[in-house]
């Protein structure tokens, strides 16, 4: 399926860039999904919880981590995330500043 970008107008361009952005989007938590279902799998196959594996604890003690999901990850390093609380980080400003749109940002 090759596409002759040379031969789309701009505003095609942008929209098929949006498009693909959204399912880059969708596929990222498809797939995120799917590699939980397959660690508590495994884990279970082994008697374990993942929690357990992973050091999480239910209930009250220990440290509090911080109970906010990210809402937004950096399209070009998705390791950067923010809850969309406090400060905006450098790479979610230069975004906004150069024309993306806040909710294609988020996770």
């Amino acid at each position: 399926m090759a596409i002759k970008l040379d031969k789309m107008s701009r505003k095609e361009l942008e929209a098929l860039r949006a498009d693909v952005d959204e399912a880059i989007v969708q596929k990222r938590k498809s797939e995120k999904q799917d590699a939980l279902a397959a660690a508590q799998k495994a884990a279970a196959e082994f008697g374990f919880s993942l929690d357990e594996l992973t050091g999480k604890k239910g209930g009250r003690g220990g440290a509090k981590a911080s109970s906010a999901e990210p809402k937004y990850m950096n399209p070009e390093n998705p390791t950067q995330t923010w809850t969309g609380k406090g400060r905006q980080p450098n790479w979610f400003k230069a975004a906004v500043e150069a024309g993306a749109a806040p909710e294609s940002l988020e996770i």
